[in-house]
């Protein structure tokens, strides 16, 4: 699979400028005063996993069309659906993973 790289830090980029519009919508009830760079991050989390969970489920609606004989989706919409969602929950294994080994990094570090 051939992956571009300037594409996918483009669309990387886009969804950072999307979590940064929807700062509003992740806000903590009993604090009174929160990190901006946390709240920016967390929210920029939420809109990732969103997007994902988005893709994963307009493909999983797409394939239902295509089983049930819809004549306005075609395999190939479907089978191009699927694979951005494979690739886009990859890509977010793999930086859990890389969230993960930089935490365990942290905790190891002696104070």
């Amino acid at each position: 699979m051939n992956i571009k790289g300037q594409a996918l830090y483009a669309e990387m980029q886009s969804l950072a400028g999307q979590a940064r519009g929807l700062g509003t919508e992740l806000r903590l009830q009993n604090t009174e005063q929160v990190n901006p760079s946390q709240s920016d991050f967390s929210s920029m989390l939420t809109s990732a996993l969103s997007h994902v969970n988005d893709l994963a489920q307009e493909t999983g609606r797409m394939r239902t069309a295509v089983e049930l004989g819809d004549p306005n989706v075609s395999l190939a919409q479907v089978m191009i659906a699927s694979q951005k969602s494979s690739l886009a929950f990859e890509a977010t294994v793999q930086v859990r993973n890389k969230l993960v080994e930089a935490y365990k990094d942290i905790m190891s570090m002696p104070v």
